[in-house]
């Protein structure tokens, strides 16, 4: 049977793939390969949901600021409306916490928070324990955001274009002759000239077969529960609630909360399950700092968020093999900065300048080449 041809081959449904496609897709033939049955059936559907663009390292924050209009006002493939909606996001600190609130105030900015007394950030979080934290900081600036129809108006934008999604289409092989990159599947085999490897957790492994340098990606583990709200409170209005020491978060969710230990386990790229001694851990911290007796959890899910040495994404071409480009080390920062990662990266393959709004945000190549990495400390297995 003969290839399927395409200008880019895209390695992974998950939203950085999906949304580099769907740009690019205006200007090349694209082909999506995504090996399960369906697009974001990993961490792009086990996200948190939060547009927080004082959340993460430099980069990420640049990326997610210079996307904000796509959240704000999307293509008409995405439907009416806008994909975020308002929620705060309320940062509290214990007395041991005080420096490191303090250090995020000073690197974001003091301006984009608001003060806030114990009492004012336990009338806003009324389950917030009497004593627990001395010192809060809300940042108004957060939303939720809706990753499900993000995600679907991406993959319609790529349709739209003339680009394809190609499902079941594990690479189990990946070679390049004569300047065509070849990639086998049990869906068939795929060419094109250049491959973006989108694929999350398993990039380093996507990487290898391809025979570029490897990028010291870690996937590490988090897991999530979803447990009721107590009896006669509705947290619909609620803020996000982060520790300073970002040891837990707090987030409602359709009148329920949802809520996480922010444990980043090593391990090995798979179908994420959550662990039972994360779980505890993640109630025992949720009911040290709230005043809640959480005796049912309704659901919970793991989710893997990759990370190279310094939590930068990584976005550019390999230095090891001509045509293949990193897309990879979103960390927990995927879907905020996929609008501006995936203009960044579409620029770059194409070849053409980056936006100028990009790099009014502060966005440097540089900080996401992967050449970066080079002779830097990378992770290993007990970090």
């Amino acid at each position: 049977m003969s290839a399927q041809a395409s200008d880019i081959l895209v390695i992974g449904g998950g939203m950085a793939g999906a949304s580099v496609a769907a740009v690019l897709a205006a200007e090349a033939r694209v082909t999506l390969l995504e090996m399960e049955r369906q697009p974001g059936y990993h961490t792009t559907g086990r996200s948190a949901a939060m547009y927080e663009p004082t959340y993460g390292p430099p980069m990420i924050r640049a990326l997610t600021r210079a996307g904000y209009d796509t959240f704000a006002a999307p293509p008409a493939a995405f439907g009416d409306g806008a994909l975020i909606s308002p929620r705060a996001s309320l940062f509290i600190a214990t007395e041991e916490e005080r420096a490191l609130l303090d250090s995020l105030r000073e690197e974001v900015g003091p301006e984009s928070f608001e003060p806030l007394t114990p009492d004012q950030m336990r009338a806003m979080v009324p389950l917030l324990r009497e004593g627990y934290a001395v010192d809060g900081a809300l940042n108004h600036g957060g939303s939720d955001i809706d990753v499900a129809r993000m995600l679907q108006g991406f993959l319609r934008m790529l349709r739209e274009a003339g680009g394809s999604v190609v499902t079941d289409a594990e690479v189990a092989g990946l070679t390049r002759s004569d300047g065509i990159w070849r990639a086998e599947t049990r869906a068939g085999t795929f060419e094109a000239p250049i491959v973006i490897n989108a694929a999350g957790a398993w990039a380093d492994q996507i990487g290898a077969l391809a025979g570029a340098e490897p990028i010291g990606l870690i996937p590490k583990r988090r897991t999530a529960l979803i447990v009721t709200a107590p009896d006669g409170m509705d947290p619909s209005a609620w803020p996000l609630t982060v520790n300073a020491s970002e040891t837990f978060y707090m987030k409602p969710d359709a009148g329920r909360l949802l809520i996480s230990p922010a444990n980043e386990d090593p391990q090995p790229p798979a179908d994420a399950q959550p662990d039972e001694m994360d779980v505890a851990i993640c109630v025992d911290r949720i009911m040290s700092a709230f005043d809640i007796d959480i005796r049912r959890i309704e659901s919970q899910w793991a989710g893997l968020r990759s990370f190279v040495a310094d939590k930068e994404p990584v976005a550019g071409f390999s230095d090891a093999v001509d045509g293949f480009y990193w897309l990879a080390g979103q960390g927990g920062y995927g879907i905020q900065s996929a609008p501006g990662l995936a203009r960044f990266a579409a620029a770059q393959v194409l070849g053409q300048e980056i936006p100028t709004g990009l790099r009014a945000e502060g966005v440097d190549p540089a900080a996401l080449a992967p050449a970066r990495l080079t002779g830097a400390q990378r992770f290993s297995a007990e970090d």
